[in-house]
């Protein structure tokens, strides 16, 4: 009960209730021993408390009585400024939340909007025919959402910093929750794609919001899980939307698919505004303390990333560069892009900070995120589109094509995560780039023999894969990016994601169209009476059917046929080909592996904060 030699407190007086909250912000008051005691690991326990306080001389006499046992109790100062956050459960959680359900609130929303992104896409047929328009006006529906979403990507930091990241993202939210009951009930195509735009800009923050807030709540050595954790959403999300798209627009109505969105955004408001909070050391700048908008920026860039997206949506079905709208856009997009990047390199105060692409970690990440995203969204376009208009699966069986690869995902992630804390994240990396490359050079063996067993067991490899380059990938960028720069890192990688998926859609769809239509132009040049195969093939079909409607029917059907094959043939070349190409795609990113700086596994991406 009497004063230790270095003159702290008795031991019996610091064991005491918990503080209030008026005590805790004033002077910082000595915890309780129960309240210090932290977590267990390896039969250590760490405590936190005042330096040469009671619980340290107890400390002392432990230690110095059981040196011969594992048993050892280590001692913790009290936390400072950079470590409270971590100790308390991350820099943008309430005290003493735990960090993985901070991550499990800023998902709920994510996982939305990136569902929304491909949930649409089965739906449109269904949707042109309830709001009577053309399935070429219906389009749009798609279009607008990627636009407005692609503008608003890298204006996260900005918009953080004017109103702060809590509130920035409550209010993307519920924009977005708002927007996709104004789509369920919208009356008319019109209506439905402004309300689709509004939606888009909503969602747009979402996405580096989360990165962001996940960055900044888990220490560097547990940073690899927490990308795991968003890397499931953010790949899985994609994988398994046309499946329940498919599933809701048959068995219920189009509209249901915006609808499902309202009570997921409702409970995401209520967890963020209760439990989220801004970290910190972010400093906040208002218009009236000298915050710069910079106009001349936002507007480069918004016509830039608007038309880009215009084209690579509108370009298959509008001749490319043959229609005068398509080639506009091009130029748009070109000088806006251009010119917003020389604008904001030389800006003082830009709205999107190019300058982190300096950084070799983050600007190698950022190209190989482009290449990871044009693959992702390229072969999940494809494959459905493949077994469905060449196999004849229905959508729910091409859904299912699909979905085992999600599962893969699932399992992978968290192994991923962990691997991370033990094994370089190039390596990881370079694994992913070689299991995609295998799995969609065996992709392009597919002919219209091919098993669903073989489709899925391809696409799960390549799901491996994609496991294995995603949460790599994102760890590894902000590794050497001071903390205060994460929200612009956030916005720029993910619009290199998304932008790399609008590309790798647009191009794959186009080169499928194209190369299958020069295919057919030289199997057509072996249909011919002088061919002996095609020959003996059109007679024997002909005597087939002859019993069926007479001689001059049977040979029309039997030319009918025949036809029919060479343009089956010369799809699945084109799809053959395009698979391979994104097989050799991948390759690129090879060298950009091994420009990667070292990092260490212990600290993975803990490097710079």
């Amino acid at each position: 009960g009497l004063p230790c030699k270095n003159g702290c407190l008795p031991l019996w007086q610091t064991m005491r209730p918990r503080p209030s909250q008026t005590q805790l912000r004033g002077a910082a008051a000595p915890r309780p021993l129960w309240w210090t005691i932290g977590h267990r690991r390896h039969n250590i326990v760490h405590l936190a408390a005042p330096p040469n306080g009671p619980v340290a001389c107890f400390a002392e006499f432990w230690f110095e009585s059981r040196t011969k046992t594992r048993n050892v109790l280590m001692v913790a100062s009290a936390p400072t400024a950079q470590e409270e956050p971590q100790l308390l459960g991350g820099g943008t959680g309430r005290a003493g939340v735990n960090p993985w359900f901070i991550a499990s609130i800023v998902t709920i929303a994510t996982f939305m909007e990136v569902l929304d992104t491909s949930i649409a896409n089965v739906a449109l047929p269904h949707i042109a025919g309830s709001l009577a328009a053309s399935r070429s006006d219906a389009a749009w529906v798609l279009t607008s959402y990627l636009v407005s979403n692609a503008i608003v990507l890298p204006l996260n930091a900005f918009f953080s910093q004017w109103i702060g990241r809590k509130n920035y993202y409550m209010g993307c939210v519920a924009l977005f929750t708002l927007s996709s009951l104004a789509c369920g009930l919208a009356p008319n195509l019109g209506m439905l794609v402004f309300f689709r735009v509004l939606q888009g800009a909503g969602g747009g923050g979402l996405q580096p919001s989360e990165q962001a807030i996940l960055v900044d709540t888990f220490p560097g050595k547990k940073r690899g899980m927490a990308m795991a954790f968003y890397g499931v959403v953010v790949v899985l999300a994609p994988i398994i939307g046309p499946t329940l798209g498919g599933y809701i627009t048959d068995h219920y109505t189009w509209r249901w698919i915006f609808f499902i969105n309202v009570p997921v955004g409702i409970l995401s408001l209520v967890l963020s505004h209760q439990f989220l909070q801004d970290p910190p050391d972010m400093a906040r700048k208002s218009l009236k303390q000298g915050l710069r908008i910079d106009y001349i920026g936002l507007g480069l860039l918004s016509v830039g990333l608007g038309f880009l997206q215009i084209m690579l949506d509108r370009g298959q079905q509008d001749d490319w560069f043959a229609s005068h709208f398509i080639l506009m856009c091009a130029v748009l997009a070109f000088g806006g892009i251009v010119g917003a990047f020389v604008w904001e390199w030389f800006s003082s105060d830009p709205i999107v900070d190019f300058h982190l692409l300096a950084e070799r970690n983050f600007g190698m990440t950022t190209l190989g995120m482009l290449i990871f995203g044009g693959v992702l969204f390229g072969s999940t376009v494809l494959l459905p589109l493949f077994v469905q208009t060449l196999l004849g699966y229905t959508a729910m069986e091409a859904g299912l094509v699909i979905s085992p690869g999600g599962v893969v995902v699932l399992l992978l992630m968290p192994l991923v995560g962990f691997l991370l804390g033990r094994v370089q994240a190039r390596w990881l990396i370079l694994l992913g780039v070689m299991l995609n490359v295998y799995a969609l050079w065996q992709m392009g063996h597919f002919d219209l023999h091919v098993n669903y067993y073989t489709v899925a067991w391809d696409r799960g490899i390549q799901a491996a894969g994609l496991a294995f380059l995603f949460v790599p990938i994102n760890t590894v960028a902000y590794a050497f990016i001071p903390k205060n720069k994460t929200n612009n890192a956030s916005g720029i990688i993910n619009l290199a994601r998304n932008v790399g998926g609008s590309v790798g859609i647009s191009l794959s769809t186009a080169f499928v169209s194209r190369i299958s239509q020069k295919k057919q132009a030289h199997l057509v040049g072996h249909v011919s009476n002088f061919n002996p195969t095609y020959h003996a093939a059109l007679r024997h079909m002909t005597k087939a059917l002859a019993g069926h409607g007479g001689l001059y029917s049977a040979t029309i059907r039997a030319q009918a046929f025949i036809y029919k094959q060479v343009q089956s043939q010369a799809r699945v070349l084109a799809y053959v080909d395009v698979f391979r190409t994104l097989s050799l795609m991948f390759l690129i990113m090879v060298p950009v592996v091994f420009l990667m700086k070292h990092t260490d596994p212990r600290q993975q991406a803990g490097g710079g904060h």
